[in-house]
């Protein structure tokens, strides 16, 4: 059957010359799958004549199989099938070539009685769309890969708001999954209230670096826990045509790099600060030295005078006064070059509640020591530091009376020693119940000569020198809380490693 030549079938000359024109390769096939004609395009594409074609079935033609092709993917068998209209795609590549796709497309041709007489089977080359198809689907896994690996939080919604897409980056930023987002949210719900809004007129504003772009510009965004994250937003409208379609959206979190920033000025300040001291502590000392000479020949014929006196004489009084004043001058002396002194600290292995003790045990007698609370929250665990031990001590001291001045002598004075989570320091608290410190005073309290004291009640040394052996032991010193209800000094220091 396959061997015998079947002739053309018959119709006018028009219809003829209509086949003939077609501009795409054409053949007609009877329901053997036999080639019964075929039109001047398909000679020309395929390089032969119809004595090569007419005659033959098509899976010999075509793939030079004696066997039909597959039910399933015969488009002629799908028409014998249905008496509907089929097409099939077909690629072909020998070795080295580049592989080629034609869209064959079956139509049926019907007689009176809707059985199928000829199927007409136009051969499309779809070629260069298959070859953009692949270039545009590379292109997009190739976005897709990019937009999923980038580290900056992307976000696209609807001009409704629902979210359409966001990478992993944005659903760490954000905490939630896609289709959490996608039920849960609106790009809304983001932004605190009122602010999406605002993005969306400036994307809408062509003064705004252009319509539809929102160039960098620091926002807050809100995470699914309610927080407050500062980020970096660019922004941008998709368009179809005129039509706004989309919102893209792709934030930076700046939290890492705002505390940089402050971790950057904190050491700024604190640079400068201790440079501050240490010419402060140079010119102390000079002036220290050079007033503490005459200062001890007044104290000295100060004594001899009053020891001369009566005690009814009225000049007595006044030479009283000269000798207190130049007392405090004294005091102010001693603590300028306790403040300038410039031995390094002499450190060896020290157990810190023990350290602790041995300073309260200083002022254990003092008067006003008495009305106060002192509790004692050490840690129950040996805490070995390796520090100057007089010098800690005199910062012991320095904080426990600062806040019993702090409380007027009378309150609660709390003492806490503990390991900090991350293991490598100790740290000791100490709570008072006093006043607290009032916030613009905060920045300027271990300033040199900084004092909230009445006149003659402190010489503003005492907070600067604790924080100066503080640092030079290796730790910090700063206030963790303070209000109406009392303040919180934290003295850290690196825990002895063997």
């Amino acid at each position: 059957m396959a061997n015998k030549r079947a002739k053309p079938c018959a119709g006018n000359d028009w219809k003829i010359r209509l086949f003939d024109y077609l501009s795409a390769p054409t053949i007609i096939l009877s329901p053997d799958r036999i080639i019964v004609d075929v039109n001047a395009s398909f000679l020309e594409n395929f390089l032969t004549d119809k004595s090569h074609v007419v005659g033959r079935t098509c899976h010999d033609f075509f793939f030079g199989s004696p066997q039909p092709c597959p039910t399933e993917i015969c488009g002629l068998a799908k028409v014998l099938a249905d008496r509907r209209g089929h097409s099939a795609l077909k690629s072909t590549a020998a070795p080295g070539d580049i592989e080629t796709w034609d869209n064959h497309v079956f139509s049926p041709v019907l007689d009176e009685a809707g059985e199928v007489t000829h199927v007409v089977t136009s051969i499309h080359d779809v070629t260069p769309i298959k070859q953009l198809e692949r270039r545009l689907a590379g292109a997009r896994d190739f976005t897709e890969k990019l937009i999923q690996s980038s580290t900056t939080a992307i976000f696209a919604a609807d001009m409704k708001g629902r979210i359409l897409t966001m990478n992993p980056a944005a659903e760490e930023l954000v905490g939630y999954t896609l289709e959490e987002a996608q039920k849960k949210i609106t790009a809304e719900d983001l932004y605190p209230a009122g602010r999406a809004k605002e993005v969306m007129k400036i994307l809408r504003d062509e003064r705004m670096g252009g319509k539809g772009k929102l160039h960098l510009t620091r926002f807050t965004l809100i995470n699914a826990a309610g927080e407050e994250i500062p980020v970096d937003l660019t922004g941008a409208i998709i368009y179809e045509g005129d039509t706004e379609v989309a919102t893209v959206g792709l934030f930076n979190d700046l939290r890492e790099k705002l505390q940089q920033e402050q971790r950057d000025r904190e050491m700024a300040a604190l640079n400068a600060r201790m440079e501050k001291m240490a010419s402060l502590g140079q010119l102390a000392a000079g002036v220290a030295h050079e007033i503490n000479n005459p200062l001890t020949g007044i104290l000295f014929y100060a004594t001899l005078l009053l020891e001369s006196l009566a005690e009814d004489d009225p000049r007595r009084k006044s030479l009283t006064q000269i000798y207190e004043d130049a007392r405090r001058c004294g005091r102010i002396i001693k603590n300028l070059l306790a403040y300038s002194r410039q031995e390094p600290p002499r450190k060896e292995i020290l157990n810190l509640n023990a350290v602790l003790e041995k300073s309260l045990a200083l002022i254990r007698d003092r008067e006003f020591y008495v009305d106060l609370r002192v509790i004692r929250e050490l840690s129950g665990e040996m805490i070995l530091i390796e520090a100057d031990g007089d010098q800690l001590g005199q910062v012991f001291v320095n904080l426990v009376l600062n806040g019993v001045d702090a409380m007027e002598q009378k309150g609660t004075l709390t003492l806490r020693t503990y390991p900090d989570k991350s293991g490598r320091n100790a740290c000791i608290e100490i709570s008072d119940t006093g006043c607290g410190i009032a916030q613009e005073n905060l920045t300027r309290l271990f300033d040199p000569f900084f004092t909230t004291k009445a006149p003659g009640k402190g010489t503003g040394l005492g907070l600067s020198t604790a924080y100066g052996i503080v640092r030079e032991n290796g730790g910090n010193l700063w206030v963790k809380e303070t209000g109406e209800h009392g303040t919180t000094f934290v003295v850290e220091l690196p825990l002895y490693k063997n």
